[in-house]
């Protein structure tokens, strides 16, 4: 059977997380759960490490002394995940913003199609996002269509955060030369899996802005994936796929 396990990254989630893990406990595929946290101040983690033994075995914490940005959090899950020989792993938000429902999707196009990295997308089939203004909407829509124009990737969604890998994509890849720790992160994922050779997927998702807690967006967050783009498309025409492929 299939080790499958979800990533979520957290910082002040203490409204959502405990319900995000019974629902995603719940399904009716078995995944199991590493939760990333930041150093959260509101006692996230402490209600993670409460449910542990009700979960125990398929519910794992690991800690981290602040805001340390999403690209480092993921590759620590990551690293760990690899050493604990998942076959299939995703990154899921913490706040109901990516439906869970949506996990088993996501590990059967993966599964069932023979596909190496799954993305839930927003932008596949038309735009699906709920409870965004329209600024938002059109700064993310817009910012994706950029980014695949630049560097060429036959991906509509380009910094979607819900996604499933196999294990040998992660394994091929040298994460010291990852250099995005926000948003970026995430096209520097998807550009180089699909560099490596892997084959890519979009499922079309519904996204829902966050209920409760507070959004990580940030302008910041936002330039370091619009100007990051160039810095990686010209990285690759210079020094190849190479360094980023993870030698034996």
């Amino acid at each position: 059977m299939d080790k499958k396990i979800v990533i979520i990254p957290t910082y002040n989630e203490k409204e959502n997380i405990e319900k995000i893990i019974r629902y995603v406990f719940n399904l009716h595929q078995d995944f199991d759960i590493l939760v990333i946290d930041d150093g959260s101040p509101d006692g996230t983690a402490q209600i993670v490490k409460n449910m542990i033994p009700e979960y125990e075995g398929h519910l794992f914490i690991k800690e981290r002394s602040g805001k340390l940005g999403l690209g480092t959090a993921y590759i620590l899950g990551f690293n760990w995940c690899i050493e604990n020989q998942y076959d299939y792993i995703f990154e899921m938000d913490a706040d109901f913003s990516h439906n869970p429902n949506d996990l088993i999707r996501l590990y059967e196009c993966a599964s069932q199609e023979n596909k190496d990295l799954v993305i839930g997308s927003r932008y596949c089939n038309g735009v699906n996002v709920v409870n965004w203004p329209m600024s938002r909407v059109l700064m993310s829509y817009y910012g994706s269509a950029y980014v695949r124009t630049i560097l060429r990737i036959p991906i509509h969604d380009t910094t979607a955060g819900f996604v499933c890998y196999k294990r040998k994509v992660l394994e091929s890849i040298n994460f010291d030369n990852i250099k995005h720790i926000g948003y970026g992160f995430q096209i520097e994922m998807k550009y180089i899996t699909w560099k490596l050779g892997f084959r890519l997927a979009e499922v079309p998702i519904i996204f829902t802005d966050r209920t409760e807690g507070t959004s990580k967006m940030s302008k910041g967050i936002f330039k370091e994936a619009i100007f990051g783009v160039i810095k990686l498309r010209w990285t690759m025409l210079f020094h190849g796929i190479e360094k980023y492929r993870k030698k034996d």
